[in-house]
């Protein structure tokens, strides 16, 4: 199994406003937003990426850029628009102080799993939609570069959320209760039997520990280690030896 390193956009020019972008084209990163992704790439620089792939909006293939250039390998991140933003229909382009007044918004924030926003996309349909799109690049990732293959994804607040919320086996209505910061590395490795939610929405921190030493690249069994395990770097824990 593989590990997916979620990476939230850096703050956008949206962001700053105070508006709900959405899909709409032409919302890039601000400055501050260009320095966080740059800040990004240089803690990743020490995890050996395996694959990246983005959502097609322009502040995420920003984001994306700044890290896969730091790289030690060539590395170019691809698109898959079941990353991209929630279809928030007639609420995009609409400020968070005004939407914050809507009926629908004390839904939003209770009971997500029956929202539709209004023209646009249901909470429910944004979840199924990017966890498959995470659980099939992962198999694909691991099928290609080995169970200790590393990638990158980087997408939307929302989308990362309802990711998370899934792989720790919480009800989209309770996924308010996860954070998400523009430029927030979450981390999740899928195994066999259950997702393991390695770090959420960090912003500091080595994370070579990612990536093994080839020598010591084992199988991982998908099991959970009775008392916690070693950590990382350990040759104990939820592993069997494969030749």
């Amino acid at each position: 199994m593989a590990t997916v390193i979620l990476v939230r956009h850096g703050r956008s020019s949206a962001n700053t406003a105070g508006v709900l972008a959405g899909r709409t084209p032409g919302v890039h990163l601000d400055e501050t937003g260009v320095t966080q992704a740059i800040a990004v790439g240089d803690r990743l620089a020490g995890v050996r990426l395996s694959a990246a792939v983005t959502s097609p909006l322009e502040r995420c293939k920003e984001t994306a850029k700044e890290i896969t250039s730091r790289q030690a390998q060539s590395l170019r991140a691809g698109t898959d628009k079941q990353l991209s933003e929630c279809d928030y229909g007639e609420w995009q382009g609409r400020t968070i102080k005004e939407l914050a007044k809507e009926k629908l918004w004390k839904t939003v924030q209770a009971q997500p799993s029956a929202v539709t926003f209004p023209g646009g996309e249901s909470m429910r349909a944004m979840q199924d939609r990017a966890v498959a799109a995470i659980r099939r690049h992962d198999a694909r990732v691991t099928a290609e570069h080995g169970d200790g293959a590393v990638w990158l994804a980087v997408s939307h607040g929302d989308l990362i959320k309802s990711i998370l919320a899934d792989a720790l086996g919480t009800h989209l209505d309770l996924f308010q209760r996860i954070h998400v910061d523009p430029a927030s590395v979450s981390i999740i490795r899928y195994g066999e039997s259950r997702p393991f939610v390695l770090g959420t929405n960090t912003h500091a921190g080595d994370l070579s520990w990612l990536t093994p030493p080839a020598k010591t690249r084992r199988r991982r069994s998908g099991d959970a280690e009775v008392g916690g395990g070693a950590g990382p770097g350990a040759q104990t824990g939820p592993q069997t030896g494969r030749s």
